[in-house]
């Protein structure tokens, strides 16, 4: 039934337009409140069954990028010893990311997660404080601001990434424990076989370049029958701290027994590769460690860029047959395929 032109119109008063609107509010807080939930509910499904720290950080960054566009999202533990930096970025830009993150990461004093806006990027900073530690969390966006709403999503998001970090941190003492070579303190072949696949992946997946460097002392039997074998464990030691203090904290270093270390370089290519073995080659030259007067250790390095369709195994023994190239060609010394 229409109402003619003659029939009165009956207008809802001023107190009923008002709890009309009121409604309409507490309509839209519901709508929104449902859909940051259903959100939290897909980061809690992406975080379920992830078991590493540098895992979380892939799986929340992957969940944040249609939200919040973004370009790095890193976690940093002093305490621990841990870094984990995901950047979606490439080439120079990528490395220009990293720099700026590791840089934000060094920042001295209590940290703010108010939005950080300096060399050209904007960022947020948490500190996430866990049962006997506390970390870092940076989140980078080139050129724009963090706006309120982002703000706002992030920090709800925060929580439930701070419980599976704590989780994650749990599980890889655990994981390390069981994977840490007992003299040198090292990642061993267990960690190597472990995470080698997924940066195979990553390489792949991203068309970023990735780079082994296969290592081995020269002459430390030398020194094992001259000094004696709780010498030779003390060069292991010694050499284990000036490789690892040579290399970035998201490099890959492994003993995988005996004098032989292995180095897996992310983000890296054969030429910048060779500029870091040069400089671990001359490193262990420098500390001047000598069986007798005429016999000083050294370190030969065998380094290998990994191929298209190359296999684990194939990648491996190409770098073996590299290494033993800079054996034959007198030790010491870099070589390369």
């Amino acid at each position: 039934m229409t109402l003619s032109a003659n029939e009165p119109h009956f207008l809802p008063s001023r107190q009923e337009q008002m709890e009309i609107e009121q409604v309409m509010v507490e309509l839209e807080n519901l709508k929104r409140q449902s859909e940051r939930l259903d959100l939290i509910n897909k980061l809690h499904e992406r975080m379920t069954g992830v078991l590493s720290v540098a895992g979380m950080i892939e799986a929340y960054s992957v969940w944040l990028m249609p939200l919040v566009s973004h370009e790095l999202v890193g976690y940093s533990n002093s305490v621990r010893r841990k870094v984990h930096l995901f950047c979606s970025s490439h080439g120079p830009r990528r490395r220009q990311t990293i720099a700026f993150a590791e840089k934000l990461i060094s920042v001295e004093g209590q940290l703010q997660s108010s939005p950080v806006n300096q060399d050209g990027y904007v960022g947020g900073r948490w500190i996430f404080e866990t049962r006997d530690d506390a970390g870092i969390l940076l989140i980078l966006k080139r050129g724009q601001d963090l706006d309120s709403k982002e703000m706002d999503l992030l920090n709800h998001s925060l929580e439930i990434l701070a419980d599976s970090l704590q989780r994650g941190l749990e599980y890889e003492e655990l994981f390390e424990r069981a994977s840490n070579d007992p003299l040198t303190g090292l990642s061993n072949r267990r960690v190597f076989d472990d995470r080698v696949p997924g940066m195979i992946a990553c390489s792949r997946r991203y068309c970023r370049p990735l780079t082994m460097i296969l290592m081995d002392l020269d002459r430390f039997k030398n020194i094992n029958d001259s000094l004696g074998h709780q010498a030779g464990d003390e060069v292991l030691i010694s050499v284990a701290d000036v490789l690892t203090s040579g290399v970035r904290s998201t490099d890959l270093l492994v003993r995988f027994g005996g004098d032989e270390f292995v180095l897996v370089l992310e983000d890296t290519d054969l030429s910048k590769g060779m500029i870091l073995a040069e400089r671990l080659c001359r490193a262990v030259d420098g500390m001047n460690i000598w069986a007798d007067e005429q016999i000083k250790l050294g370190i030969s390095l065998g380094l290998a860029e990994l191929k298209e369709g190359e296999t684990l195994k194939q990648w491996l023994e190409r770098a073996d047959d590299i290494l033993y190239n800079a054996k034959s060609e007198g030790r010491s010394r870099v070589a390369v395929s």
